[in-house]
């Protein structure tokens, strides 16, 4: 696993959004009209209300949900419409991070890892060997290396089911990377994690961003996590992206605008940030 020097290289398109709706059966327009453009050497963090679309733009973007209209493009290539083989292909290219971390419990940690990995680019002898638990000894060093990119290969041979919650959510940001993907997206990785756990899966993020050169875009609720850890900040409220800018813009008009009603809470964590 190389490292990249972001500075050194000049940043490309990563994913281009125009006009994202995304209207569900029950008649709720989650996504209107969303634009947006990430380039490579991006850490975006989005936030706003629960309910907001956060989830539905990230689940979009991975063509885990599909877009109702608009068009999604991912390092230029369409993927709109894609299916079948070749959607499996763009959904390894995105490595996703969930709030609920998404492990096989029984399995070791670094099983978990493997698993991750192998769904993707398993034959079908390679596949049934995953199911015996049985991986070939290159596919375990990568798995270990991928551990000790997010600091925890000390836990390789833990049950998941023994780890806190940020040290599964590390796992997951391991799965992950093990995918070898060119773009992260996490929804709420943090959410349901202590202050410390928080902080250690947020730098985590961060750490992979710069040094391996993958552009993030993680949802939030903590504004003071998303101060802190963005580079750049998109909010949205009721389907709609109502601001786009840096964390010094990120003042109190702008929250209110985003939080609404809300917004005393959200500018209290903002002035203790």
């Amino acid at each position: 696993m190389k490292s990249i020097n972001l500075e050194s290289q000049r940043s490309r398109e990563a994913i281009r959004a125009t006009n994202l709706c995304k209207v569900y059966p029950n008649g709720t327009e989650a996504l209107k009209d969303v634009s947006l453009t990430v380039r490579d050497n991006e850490f975006v963090v989005v936030i706003g209300l629960s309910g907001a679309g956060k989830s539905t733009l990230l689940r979009s973007l991975n063509r885990l949900i599909r877009p109702t209209s608009g068009e999604l493009a991912l390092f230029g290539e369409d993927v709109t419409r894609v299916n079948g083989r070749r959607l499996k292909q763009v959904r390894r290219r995105v490595g996703m991070i969930f709030q609920q971390f998404n492990l096989v419990r029984r399995l070791s940690v670094l099983e978990n890892v493997l698993v991750g990995r192998l769904r993707f680019n398993a034959s079908p002898l390679r596949h049934g060997m995953s199911l015996l638990r049985r991986f070939p000894k290159a596919e375990r060093e990568f798995a270990f290396d991928c551990l000790k990119q997010v600091g925890i290969e000390d836990l390789a041979f833990r049950r998941a089911d023994a780890l806190s919650g940020g040290q599964q959510q590390r796992v997951a940001i391991a799965r992950a990377l093990a995918q070898e993907p060119e773009v992260f997206l996490a929804d709420e990785p943090i959410a349901s994690l202590d202050p410390r756990s928080s902080e250690l899966v947020m730098q985590t993020l961060k750490r992979i961003h710069e040094e391996r050169g993958i552009p993030v875009l993680v949802n939030l609720h903590h504004i003071d996590f998303a101060q802190r850890y963005g580079k750049r900040i998109l909010g949205m409220a009721k389907g709609e992206l109502i601001f786009d800018g840096g964390c010094r813009d990120l003042n109190e008009e702008a929250v209110s605008t985003i939080y609404g009603d809300k917004a005393e809470e959200a500018l209290q964590e903002l002035s203790a940030a």
